[in-house]
């Protein structure tokens, strides 16, 4: 027996045997409900056959008759919202066999290879991560509209198949054909595992807690409602608690053996591959953070993030000496090239991310609208900065501040309403200048914008698939999350007044670099919204900007003000 045999052997073998722990507490659960009735079968039983005459007992045993029945209809109450609770199913994009032919043929090769069941479907998440998910179950299935136009939800028996293969989207783009089958074949190797009875229903029973758990927690629910589900829930956790060292032990028991029979299907590769794996992370999360979240804030979504993502690691390999030698990787063939339209799986792929990780609606619409990388930096980098200049100066009218300020001297050349620099500069530089107050003001000014630019989530009728081809149906993968409010996953915290004001001088003073010394808005792929002044980036505005906005020293910014040719006194272009 090989050593790789060997180990797939163990953890199957041991999968099972946490599989079979998790259905014997199953089973201790049913023993229970059923116990009162088994009581009481032999107490009738015995009066029946005179063995306890009349009196007491004959009052215990209808008693215990009464009691069995009412633990009986309340266990089998708790069984079937236990089995109709909608488990949780990960937000993701279809990707049909007709929208990615070779992909499905990839990953068929990597089942035969592996002696497994091939994935049922394949689906793309925007995030650098790739697993397998049962969605057998009724619940799961895509709401669909009736005749009437209503949304329906699509009540079924539970048919068997294999899970649905989900893949992150930044791999596709990122990672060679090579690569992505090598990181694959481990994920790929775990439908075997989950074909055996024993798992398959061990994981129902734990999903199906787990989604009577989550029930019981939605918000907006009456008190008819909430009780029973209350109810159901604390049995389900006190379930879960008895479960939860098999259930994770199991799991990585299957991890084990999808490892061990993956072994020698590409393993060399697989280790260089989960090299990318890491850096596809790194370039995502700094796209994310530092492009998308600008753009989303403007009501922009870029629609191609996936590209972006090549162009930030491209540049990261440019920057980082430890990523040396990876962009020559580029002359290869990308995944993505698996896919017969990746540009419109990338758009899907780009607004689910948008609306997990920021909230946006299901489709583009006034105020929510997509915008491609050519566009950012007047769509987006601009618009953004005039916006917040815009807003610092109608925070300072509010406070009473004179529109036109000199720097260290009475009161400058300029009418009322011409907005400058100087002014800026000048109130936050004077002595005993409140700095608190007017971060207190931008904040509200902040909140007060973003609650009424706030775009009401919901499901389009028109939503496509990857390919670009209508569905059919209403195929919103928000659908099975119910209510919970999005986004779902949010990036950032919200931001301090501070940090919110020091924002604010920077769009201040990149509005006035462009209108006065011709510098230009950019993209820098990993620092986001960057101003470029004779070519070239110029990182070093922070540092003058906090002096000011922390200790009211004007100098550094004056004198980096000065470098770039910006002039303070003259009026600023808002948006």
């Amino acid at each position: 027996m090989s050593g790789t045999g060997s180990v797939e052997e163990l953890g199957a073998h041991a999968a099972r045997a946490r599989a079979v722990a998790l259905l014997r507490i199953r089973s201790r659960a049913t023993a229970l409900a059923i116990l009162p009735a088994a009581a009481s079968v032999v107490l009738l039983v015995a009066v029946a056959q005179g063995h306890i005459g009349p009196g007491v007992w004959s009052t215990v045993s209808w008693v215990v008759t009464a009691c069995a029945v009412v633990v009986l209809l309340v266990a089998a109450a708790v069984a079937v919202a236990v089995a109709r609770a909608r488990p949780a199913v990960s937000p993701t994009v279809p990707l049909t066999e007709a929208a990615a032919p070779d992909l499905y043929r990839l990953v068929r090769d990597l089942a035969d290879r592996l002696d497994v069941p091939a994935p049922s479907a394949i689906a793309l998440t925007p995030d650098c991560d790739s697993w397998l998910e049962d969605r057998t179950h009724p619940a799961a299935q895509p709401r669909v509209k009736d005749v009437e136009g209503q949304t329906v939800i699509r009540r079924g028996r539970r048919v068997p198949a294999a899970p649905v293969l989900v893949i992150g989207s930044p791999f596709l783009w990122w990672m060679r054909v090579a690569e992505l089958r090598a990181v694959l074949a481990p994920v790929v190797a775990g439908t075997g595992p989950s074909a055996h009875p024993d798992i398959a229903a061990a994981r129902r029973f734990v999903r199906g807690l787990d989604a009577a758990v989550a029930d019981a927690a939605l918000p907006g629910q009456g008190f008819v409602r909430r009780m029973p589900r209350a109810f159901v829930g604390w049995i389900a956790k006190v379930l879960l608690r008895g479960c939860r060292g098999h259930a994770a032990e199991m799991e990585r028991c299957v991890a084990a053996a999808a490892s061990g029979r993956a072994h020698d299907v590409d393993y060399g590769l697989r280790i260089v591959a989960q090299e990318q794996v890491g850096l596809a992370y790194a370039g995502w999360d700094r796209l994310l953070t530092r492009v998308a979240l600008p753009a989303w804030r403007m009501g922009r979504w870029p629609s191609r993030l996936d590209a972006g993502v090549v162009s930030a690691l491209t540049e990261l390999s440019r920057r980082d000496r430890l990523a040396e030698g990876f962009t020559s990787r580029l002359g290869e063939r990308p995944a993505c090239d698996l896919i017969e339209e990746p540009g419109a799986a990338d758009e899907a792929a780009s607004l689910l991310a948008a609306r997990l990780f920021h909230g946006g609606p299901a489709e583009p619409g006034p105020g929510w609208s997509p915008v491609d990388w050519q566009q950012y930096p007047e769509e987006v980098v601009d618009r953004k900065w005039r916006t917040e200049a815009a807003r610092l100066h109608r925070v300072l009218d509010a406070m009473g501040v004179a529109t036109s300020v000199s720097v260290g001297g009475p009161a400058g050349p300029g009418g009322d309403g011409v907005p400058t620099l100087a002014r800026v500069i000048g109130h936050l530089a004077a002595p005993g200048a409140d700095s608190e107050a007017l971060a207190a003001g931008i904040g509200a000014a902040v909140a007060r914008d973003e609650e009424k630019a706030a775009p009401t989530p919901g499901a389009g009728a028109g939503s496509t698939a990857a390919g670009g081809l209508p569905t059919g149906a209403a195929t919103d993968p928000l659908d099975l999350w119910g209510p919970v409010p999005l986004p779902l996953f949010p990036l950032q915290p919200p931001r301090t007044g501070a940090e919110l004001l020091a924002d604010h001088v920077v769009a201040m003073v990149c509005c006035a670099a462009v209108d006065t010394a011709g510098a230009a808005p950019g993209l820098d792929w990993l620092d986001g919204p960057a101003l470029m002044v004779d070519g070239g980036r110029r990182s070093d505005l922070g540092a003058p900007v906090l002096s000011l906005v922390e200790d009211g020293d004007a100098e550094p910014l004056l004198s980096w003000l000065t470098t770039v040719g910006v002039r303070t006194d003259k009026p600023v272009r808002l948006g």
